[in-house]
């Protein structure tokens, strides 16, 4: 074994036991030591149909926290660092959130001219022309674009306060996403918004001067756009952004990815602000054929599983729901991870933005959770999965 292999292991056996220790079930000491001589962690017990017959059907909690971090190998970086993310994503800008840029060190440092997408100056920005682009027909751009950046190093300390940067894009905006540049999960996001009587993040007050000390106090935070869902994610509950998981899988035996499992999340007052299944909110899954919902599930408090035909709050139906353009956002999907085929493994995040199958990608995960994608069913089953699994040294 390899230091590489050492520290991956080592650190996914301590995820493995964190999680542990944070289990809220309870079986009785043969059924724990059961599970964990299969590699399960007791709250597994909880949401799969674990037994003798049934239990190498699924990818077990030691195999996703320590094996399928190996997957992606160094390139790994290329999903879990946010803004490196940002830049492989560059070919599908379209499907791209914006990123305005990065608050270090109290500062604001600009994301791609500190988004060319709006129309304004800002410490110097060029203002893009309709198109997108700037007029080189005019024989003063050049000219223009070397005094636009020396205004730049030559502005003021204070023009590139982060504080004051991400309060005057909310000014704008009037929303936006503040997220730590790596790690995934939803944790160590704030989504942020401009009230009347100052600020919300996360939901919570906070008046200015307060919203300023938390700003100036984060450390590579991307200041991202807060992406609007459509019609159809709004639908199923207005408080959350509501994202679609899909994992994607590259075969190379038939050199060409495909889609191992989808999920729709569903937020829910437990979950919110986040649609995150380990926090209350519903996962249902996605045919990949048709884009119909199946039933909603959340995961068991003290209890089972709870299956929602309609939204367990607002009571807006999830089973038999069509997700928009499924053809087309499945298709697309595919074309990113033949585009990023050096990355064999990843779970993609996105957000429904119209009636037609246009979407976001919010980000991608390098080892992506399987709870809200097992709970339907074990991975394993599916032979094209197990061999690609089997192929990388997983199962």
């Amino acid at each position: 074994m390899n230091v590489r292999t050492l520290y991956h292991t080592v650190r996914g056996l301590q995820d493995l036991a964190a999680t542990e220790r944070e289990s809220a079930a309870s079986p009785s000491i043969r059924r724990r030591l059961w599970l964990w001589r299969r590699g399960f962690l007791s709250r597994s017990d909880a949401v799969y149909d674990i037994d003798e017959a049934t239990h190498r059907e699924y990818l077990n909690d030691y195999q996703r926290f320590v094996r399928t971090k190996r997957i992606n190998g160094t390139w790994s970086v290329a999903l879990s660092n946010k803004l490196l993310f940002h830049r492989v994503m560059q070919p599908f800008d379209a499907h791209r959130m914006g990123v305005y840029g990065m608050i270090r060190n109290g500062s604001f440092h600009a994301v791609d001219g500190d988004d060319s997408r709006r129309q304004l100056t800002d410490g110097g920005a060029v203002v893009p022309t309709e198109d997108g682009g700037e007029d080189e027909t005019d024989p003063q751009t050049a000219a223009e674009r070397r005094d636009s950046s020396d205004a730049e190093r030559r502005e003021p300390a204070e023009t590139r306060n982060a504080a004051q940067r991400v309060v005057e894009r909310l000014e704008s905006d009037g929303r936006l996403v503040l997220k730590w540049v790596r790690g995934g999960g939803g944790n160590n996001v704030l989504l942020c918004e401009r009230a009347d009587d100052g600020y919300r993040v996360n939901g919570d007050r906070y008046a200015e001067a307060e919203f300023r000390s938390l700003v100036s106090d984060l450390e590579e935070y991307l200041v991202c756009e807060y992406v609007e869902q459509g019609s159809f994610a709004d639908g199923l509950y207005a408080g959350t952004p509501n994202t679609i998981r899909i994992i994607t899988m590259y075969d190379a035996e038939n050199d060409e990815p495909f889609v191992a499992a989808a999920i729709q999340r569903i937020g829910t007052s437990e979950s919110a602000p986040l649609d995150n299944f380990t926090q209350g909110g519903l996962s249902a899954a996605i045919d990949l054929e048709t884009g119909e919902l199946g039933p909603g599930v959340q995961p068991p408090g003290d209890g089972d599983l709870e299956w929602h035909s309609v939204h367990p709050e607002t009571k807006t139906p999830v089973e038999g729901v069509q997700v928009p353009g499924w053809d087309h956002i499945r298709e697309r999907i595919l074309e990113m991870a033949d585009a990023c085929s050096f990355v064999p493994y990843v779970g993609w995040d996105v957000i429904v933005t119209g009636d037609d199958g246009e979407f976001s990608v919010i980000e991608a995960n390098s080892y992506p959770g399987l709870k809200s994608i097992q709970v339907h069913g074990p991975l394993l089953t599916d032979d094209r999965v197990r061999r690609f699994y089997e192929r990388h040294g997983v199962c």
